[in-house]
Formats: C-alpha cells, sequence, structure tokens
C-alpha cells in the first residue's frame, strides 16, 4: 500500500487472478495481464477499484478515480453496479474525473461522454452528482483554455487520482491525445485524429456528423494518478497493443507514455494479447518447455510458416541454417531436421486446402479422387448436409464466404441461411427517404400510410437526418432486407431456406449497452432444434465496430449450449469465416476453398445487391475501401500467400477456423 492506504500495481507485483500464466517476456516494457476474456478481466479491476474505495471510509479523504468511457470499460461499469447493489459497495466517499470530452456536444446528447456516464455508472449507484467531474464541451472557446485550468485544479483539490482507468485507441491514444501529443501535456482542447473520427462515425450518423475537437486530459495528466490500469479487448487493439507494450516510447503512440509510470498495468484479453511476442513467436523467448509450452502441430506450422515469410522462401526450401539463425534451433532438435520440419508445416498446410466444403457425394466419387478434407470423420460421408450458415448482418454473409456459400449450393447441399440482425442501424437516413420518395413517385405508397411517410421525408429535409423512432428503424430494416434477398438469389438459395431473426439485442437505444437477454438465445436455439445441421458456419469477425459479431457468436454458443446433449449437436462442426474486419492469418487456417474468377465476380455480385452499404457505408471503420474490395482484397492476398509458401497458385481463397461445439463452449474467447 501506498501512504494514502491504496493498494499498488508494481512492476513486481503478482499477476492477478485469472490471468494468463504465459511468462511476461523481456521484450514487454510494462506489466500486462492477460485473461481469457474481457468478462473476467473486468471482474478483476472491478475487485482492486473496491477494494480501493473500501480504503477510503466515510467522512476520510475520498477516493479519488480516473474514468474512461467507450464500449472497453462497460463490462466494469457494469461489475461496479452490480458490486453496488449485490455487495453493499458505496460510492458515496468516491470523486471521479473523466478523461475526456467531445466539444460543442450538449450534455444531454446522447453521445456525450457525459449522458454516457449517467447511463452506465453514475445513475446506478449512491455517488454524490457534484463528485463526478466531465469537461464541460458547452463552454465558449474563448473560455475553454480556463475551464481546462479549472478542471486541473480540481483534480489538484481533490488530492490527486488515486486509480486511472484507460483504454487505448487504433492510434495509440489515451484520452484524446491524438499522435503528436507532449508527455508534458496538460488538458486542454485537441483536434481529432481522422481516423478517431471515423471509428465514432458510426454513433453520429456519419463522419459528416462527428465532431472534430474535443477536451482531453493530457499526457502528463493521467501520468499523475497514482495507479493506471489500460484496459484491451480484441484483435482489432493487439499491434497497438504490442507496440504501445513492447516498442518504444513515442509521442506517436502516447500509450507508451506508460512505462515510464512506475504503477500501471495492461489488462487485456487473449485475443488483444496475441502480437505480444510471448504468444505470437514465443520461440524468440528459448526453449518452450522452459516457459511451459510444446511443440505440438499448431506451434510447429505457426513456426513453419513465420521462418518462410522471414527468410522469403517456401516451406519446403528453408534450410537447417534457416532455422538455426532465427531462433529454431529447438525446433529442428526436436523434428530432426530441416525437411522433417519443412514436411511437417507443409503437409498441414496442404491439408487444409479442399474444393468440397460441405463434403462429396459418396456416390460420384471415385477412386484416386482427393479425399473430402478437412472434415471429421462422422460427418465427411453424409451426403447431402444440412448446412446453416448465420450471417449477423444482411451481408455477412457473402462478405466473408460468399464463393463458399454458392459452392455448398451448387453441390447440392440444403443451405439455409438466418440473418441474426435487421442491420437497420448501418442505413443512412438519406437511403430510406430516397427510398421513400421511389415509392411516392410510383404511386405505390398507401392512402393510410402516405402522410406519415411524407412527413418523415419532410422531417428530413428539414434537419438533415431522421427521428430515432420503431417506425423508422423498421422502414430501414426492409431494405436491408430485401437486398438480402437479392444477394441470396444471386448465390442461388431458395428464399424459403432464409431466415430473418431480428434478435432483440440489436434494438437497444442509443446510448444504452446492448446485451443478450434468454429471447435471443431461445430464438437462435429453436432455429438450431429445427435445421439440426451438420455443419454451422459463423461470423468469427469479433473487431466489427460495434460488437454485434461478438454478442451474435455468443447468443450461438449460449444456444449450442442448452443443446449440447442432443446427438445432432456431437455430430455437427463449427466453421468460423471472418467478415469485413479482420482476416485469419494462415496459421490458423483449417480449410482453405480455392475460387476460380469466375467464382469471385459472382459473389461479387452478390455483394453489390447490398446497395444501401456501397460508397458511403455508416460503418467502414479505419478502412475506407468497400466491402466488395476488402473481401477481394483478402481472398486474393490469402491465395498469394500460400502461393508464396509453396502451395499451388489459386485466384482467391475464402478461410475457416474449425471449431467441435465442445471446443466452441469451452475455448472460445468472448
Amino acid at each position: 500500500m501506498d501512504s494514502h492506504g491504496i493498494p499498488n500495481f508494481s512492476k513486481r507485483s503478482a499477476p492477478m487472478t485469472g490471468t494468463s500464466t504465459a511468462t511476461p517476456s523481456r521484450f514487454e516494457h510494462v506489466p500486462v495481464a492477460v485473461f481469457p476474456d474481457s468478462a473476467q478481466a473486468s471482474r478483476a479491476v472491478a475487485r482492486d477499484i473496491a477494494a480501493l474505495i473500501r480504503s477510503h471510509p466515510a467522512g476520510g479523504r475520498p477516493a479519488v478515480l480516473g474514468l474512461a468511457t467507450g464500449s472497453t470499460p462497460l463490462g466494469l461499469y457494469a461489475e461496479l453496479v452490480r458490486m453496488h447493489r449485490e455487495e453493499g459497495l458505496s460510492f458515496a466517499n468516491v470523486v471521479t474525473f473523466n478523461l475526456d470530452e467531445y466539444y460543442r456536444v450538449l450534455p444531454s446528447n446522447p453521445r456525450s461522454y457525459r449522458h454516457f456516464m449517467q447511463a452506465h455508472l453514475f445513475d446506478h449507484v449512491d455517488i454524490v452528482p457534484a463528485n463526478t467531474h466531465v469537461p464541460d464541451g458547452t463552454v465558449a472557446l474563448a473560455d475553454v483554455d480556463a475551464h481546462c485550468r479549472a478542471y486541473e485544479e480540481k483534480i489538484h483539490a481533490a488530492g490527486g487520482i488515486d486509480f486511472q482507468i484507460l483504454g487505448i485507441g487504433r492510434t495509440g491514444h489515451i484520452g484524446f491525445n491524438e499522435p503528436g501529443s507532449a508527455r508534458r501535456s496538460r488538458t486542454r482542447i485537441v483536434t481529432l485524429d481522422s481516423l478517431t473520427r471515423r471509428d465514432a462515425s458510426g454513433d453520429f450518423g456519419g463522419e459528416e456528423n462527428t465532431p472534430r475537437h474535443a477536451i482531453t486530459m493530457g499526457v502528463r495528466t493521467i501520468l499523475e494518478a497514482r495507479q493506471i490500469v489500460l484496459l484491451a479487448w480484441g484483435q482489432h487493439k493487439a499491434e497497438i497493443v504490442c507496440e504501445a507494450v513492447e516498442g518504444p516510447v513515442t509521442p506517436q503512440i502516447t500509450a507508451s507514455f506508460l512505462q515510464e509510470h512506475d504503477h500501471v498495468r495492461f489488462v487485456i484479453d487473449r485475443a488483444a494479447a496475441g502480437a505480444l511476442t510471448r504468444y505470437r513467436t514465443p520461440w524468440l523467448l528459448g526453449t518452450l518447455s522452459d516457459q511451459g509450452l510444446t511443440w505440438d502441430a499448431a506451434m510447429v506450422r505457426r513456426a513453419v510458416i513465420w521462418l518462410s515469410r522471414l527468410r522469403k522462401k517456401a516451406v519446403l526450401k528453408l534450410t537447417d541454417e534457416d532455422y538455426n539463425e532465427a531462433g529454431l534451433e529447438d525446433l529442428i532438435r526436436i523434428q530432426g531436421s530441416a525437411y522433417d520440419a519443412n514436411l511437417a508445416g507443409f503437409y498441414q498446410l496442404q491439408h487444409t486446402i479442399t474444393g468440397w466444403p460441405g463434403g462429396r457425394d459418396p456416390s460420384k466419387t471415385r477412386s484416386g479422387d482427393a479425399p473430402a478434407r478437412p472434415l471429421k470423420a462422422a460427418s465427411a460421408g453424409v451426403f447431402p448436409k444440412r448446412i446453416l450458415v448465420l450471417s449477423p448482418h444482411p451481408d455477412d454473409d457473402v462478405i466473408g464466404m460468399g464463393g463458399t456459400l454458392c459452392r455448398l449450393v451448387e453441390h447440392g447441399h440444403e443451405v439455409h441461411v438466418a440473418y441474426q440482425v435487421s442491420g437497420a442501424n448501418a442505413v443512412s437516413d438519406d437511403a430510406l427517404t430516397r427510398t421513400l420518395r421511389f415509392v411516392f413517385d410510383a404511386g405505390l405508397a398507401d392512402a393510410s400510410t402516405d402522410t406519415g411517410l411524407r412527413e418523415l421525408c419532410a422531417l428530413h429535409d428539414a434537419s438533415g437526418t431522421l427521428p430515432e423512432s420503431p417506425v423508422v428503424a423498421r422502414l430501414k430494416g426492409i431494405v436491408r432486407r430485401q437486398e438480402a434477398l437479392a444477394a441470396a438469389r444471386v448465390c442461388g438459395v431458395p428464399a424459403e431456406r432464409l431466415h430473418f431473426l431480428d434478435l432483440p439485442f440489436y434494438r437497444a437505444a442509443t446510448g444504452k449497452r446492448r446485451q443478450l437477454s434468454g429471447e435471443d438465445t431461445a430464438i437462435v436455439g429453436e432455429l438450431l432444434g429445427r435445421i439440426r445441421p451438420h455443419l454451422i458456419f459463423a461470423a468469427g469477425d469479433l473487431d466489427d465496430p460495434h460488437g454485434t459479431h461478438r454478442l451474435c457468436l455468443h447468443a450461438l454458443r449460449d444456444a449450442l449450449a442448452r443443446t449440447a446433449g442432443e446427438p445432432w449437436v456431437r455430430e455437427s462442426e463449427l466453421w468460423l469465416y471472418r467478415g469485413a474486419w479482420s482476416e485469419w492469418s494462415a496459421d490458423e487456417i483449417d480449410m482453405a476453398v480455392p475460387l476460380s474468377p469466375r467464382e469471385v465476380l459472382r459473389r461479387r455480385r452478390a455483394i453489390f445487391c447490398h446497395e444501401t452499404q456501397k460508397d458511403l457505408a455508416l460503418f467502414l471503420g479505419d478502412d475506407r475501401r468497400e466491402f466488395w474490395q476488402r473481401s477481394e482484397d483478402r481472398s486474393r492476398r490469402l491465395a498469394e500467400t500460400y502461393n508464396a509458401l509453396g502451395l499451388a497458385e489459386y485466384e482467391a481463397i475464402e478461410a475457416f477456423k474449425r471449431y467441435a461445439p465442445e471446443e466452441f463452449l469451452r475455448d472460445l474467447p468472448l
């Protein structure tokens, strides 16, 4: 404990309960606690905050918390609220200071950080309202500097921040300290980086409506906190976390300044830790057995692929010298020679490739035909199969596996596609009003609804936006449904095998945290029980900007858990594909489906059916390519990767990772 009785995270402190047992490496310049998932990590940090609060009894100096916003700390705040309600954790002697606020956004605006904090924490605990501080984004520009100085003075008057919570942006920023911020910076107004604005654009109805400025604590202000915990979840944060933890201290990645703090810890989930040396290339740290690891098949494949890329050689051309010079002498010792190690990695890669993702028709299989790998034996001989493709949004199926979807239909399988949410939030107001005006001009509007629809168009003409209402959401959902129907026709899936689940969690109003309910799980479970699929294809891309994919996959996991004892579940296989936001690395792939140039064009036609997601889609994120471009670039790049590793040359490849249902329930980090 420090002089205030506050438990510290020191650089020599023991790992938090539930953290990974992997050995922190010499490459890491800051303590890192890795948890299996964000829920466990959030609970651990909440316990530390609760201990701090309880160490400050009523009447004494208050516990001072520095708070962050965004999706990252939502689980933490939910756990603190639970502890208040169920364990009597009182916030009566707590003072809070938020990191930042958008400039010229009213506190009552659902997108403001003041509104966020009220909705997720302050309104649910017994904190004194006067003790909650958020920068004021409404002060006149001439008064901003004075307001920022006053904010600093309030922090000082409260005794300084005891426990600072941070997230990390994809530019490496903490608070809104964008690249280039100085270590000595204090609370001030800043211009937001273009990537930061693009990441936030979905909340504001497009980049053009997203604030350009914000008020933020400075780097120096943050570093003066007694303890700092930075939270990060998801694969999309892995690279920037690695740079902040293992890279040099630089103003271009302001999170790297945390390396200079004596009582800081990065608390991350397994996905966000994926780029750290101890996970990505643990052989660089020494013998695997000394780290509690083994040279299993997956590790061998990862090392061989890594070495092939490092040396710019096909796998079968790697030599003993290549292995030794790259620090892989341990692998040579285990395998016996470079020749044997090369074959072990090469055969694993080769066996992922198949032209029959659903298996072959036994009646048409001839002797000498390639095996129906990599399907497991229990389902390989079943033909035709019942196949369920789960698409979180109405376009994820064709973006992530459009070519494979067409192939499955062509091979004669009973293919069903289930669209888990309506996708209404991704339809711009302009797109909807254009559709409504077409209805008017074509004389198709019913007399009973004509007035209401015309009023919506008038509202849009007057303000440039439409109200957030059930009516507008329903209309936008219809637009997405028609696009999905058109895309399915291109792929050959009949309308009677399309299922629009419209999961309730997606309808959460702006400013509220989306959460799964039993109703969501029941809807997915009912569909599974009705179809009893041999193969399930689901989106394993957990990095979409608003977490819809993660919740949809969680709903599948919960539904499978409820039916785990049924025979069809034990005999089924689950294949995860990646959507628009990330891709499988070569060492993660269990099935690679090559596509011909004709199939690539057919997939493009299907994606083009989603017209509202072209050109100015709301949720492009930091990648400005359209979704069809991402799909084609990714699948072509994967084909080039396989070719460079020494495999056959293909036009494009779609990739999948396999889980048996019991493995999915046990191991998948959500």
